[in-house]
């Protein structure tokens, strides 16, 4: 029996390409596809696939966000990240969103095989550049400085860090801008990214998470 699968990706040429590469070959069954995370989510919930293949950057509800969602309701449903982006803050995310695995998208037929195949199976699947990327990170943390190992949320950026910082000591938006003189619309950049980041809907979320974490404690 072949494997069925999602293609959740908003570029079309994208979703032909890989429907090219692994129809026909006996192994995998496209039952669908999805052009943004709205859609996949909706179409995981109709089709059941055994395999989504997501991107992460799409219009509405990210990938992240969607294996999210999915996940919640299909506690059974892998997910197999396949995108451009191979930084660790979007490795992470993914893979606390419940991602199985997470590949790039310059992956060759057998390589892209290899991780359907594991996915299905429940295992972990990385490319090899973001297997080697989460060891190199892994290996640095007990080299690191007590308190820099001890610091909260290492995915978001140093920027990220102190505005969220700000936003749980109760600042808002335009305190935020001038204190770090920046404009408006990069801190409304920043807070976006904080919110993607951690997973949250609201600045409300984000402030529990930052205080839970000890942030926002005037000294």
């Amino acid at each position: 029996m072949s494997i069925r699968i999602l293609i959740a990706d908003d570029h079309r040429v994208y979703r032909e390409g890989v429907r090219a590469l692994l129809d026909g070959d006996g192994l995998v069954t496209i039952v669908g596809e999805a052009s943004s995370g709205d859609d996949a989510i909706h179409r995981a919930l109709e089709l059941r696939p055994d395999v989504i293949l997501m991107d992460l950057k799409m219009p509405g509800v990210n990938g992240i966000e969607a294996t999210r969602q999915i996940r919640n309701t299909l506690p059974d449903a892998r997910v197999l990240i396949v995108t451009m982006f191979d930084d660790d803050a979007s490795v992470f995310a993914a893979m606390r969103a419940g991602a199985r695995g997470y590949i790039l998208k310059d992956a060759d037929q057998e390589e892209l095989l290899r991780a359907i195949q594991a996915a299905y199976r429940g295992e972990a699947i990385f490319s090899p550049t973001i297997a080697q990327r989460m060891m190199d990170y892994f290996t640095a943390l007990p080299h690191a400085a007590p308190r820099e190992a001890a610091q909260p949320f290492p995915e978001l950026t140093e920027r990220e860090r102190e505005i969220l910082e700000m936003i749980a000591r109760g600042q808002n938006n335009q305190a935020i801008a001038n204190s770090l003189v920046l404009s408006i619309k990069t801190v409304q950049n920043h807070i976006s990214n904080i919110f993607n980041k951690l997973e949250v809907a609201d600045r409300a979320q984000a402030i529990i998470r930052a205080r839970d974490a000890g942030l926002g404690r005037m000294s």
